[in-house]
């Protein structure tokens, strides 16, 4: 465990799609785990992992762990976020909010949101190091499992307890990370872009 890395964990789901859905972020800092949730009555996924990378940063922010040349691993299986975030928005913000086709980008006010969690974390510590890296979602990867479990509970309006405390008590080292994969190619598979 290094004392200078943040691992985020995120996730979101949604039934119906649109329809009620949840989201489920785990903040691994120091020696301690953080976990967050929340619901939204109609929604989209898309909405949701963007909403669980926006709760987590958040929390690093108001948290001031940004001391030090800290190094934030976010790890998502959201080819959007991920997409969305480092490499699509550059363009977005260049033809004022309009997708490549001129269209409005969906969910501006989310990205709106992410980019100036961002913004903040980078005025507060320009050394921060921050990574999206993508994990193959229901891999068995324990993180994001927990993160799936998180959301789905709070989309279907489940009790699920969320842990706050030290790593040595959690359930598994989220510090040991999975393997990260390449971003799928988009021209290979359609993915229906924002």
């Amino acid at each position: 465990m290094d004392a200078n890395q943040v691992v985020i964990y995120c996730d979101g789901a949604c039934s119906g799609n649109p329809g009620p859905g949840g989201w489920g972020s785990l903040v691994a800092y120091r020696n301690q785990v953080t976990e967050l949730g929340g619901a939204a009555q109609s929604t989209t996924n898309n909405r949701m992992e963007l909403t669980a990378a926006i709760e987590a940063l958040q929390f690093v922010l108001v948290r001031s762990l940004l001391k030090d040349q800290l190094k934030i691993l976010i790890l998502t299986d959201s080819v959007y976020v991920i997409r969305g975030i480092t490499q699509w928005i550059k363009g977005w913000k260049s033809r004022g909010w309009k997708t490549a086709e001129q269209k409005e980008v969906l969910n501006q006010d989310l990205w709106l949101q992410l980019d100036n969690v961002l913004a903040s974390i980078k005025n507060k510590n320009p050394l921060v190091d921050l990574s999206w890296n993508f994990i193959k979602g229901h891999a068995g990867f324990e993180g994001n499992e927990r993160c799936d479990k998180i959301a789905v509970a709070f989309s279907k309006k489940e009790d699920i307890y969320l842990y706050d405390g030290e790593v040595q008590s959690y359930s598994f080292d989220p510090f040991e990370l999975p393997p990260t994969q390449p971003l799928p190619d988009f021209n290979k598979k359609k993915i229906r872009r924002a």
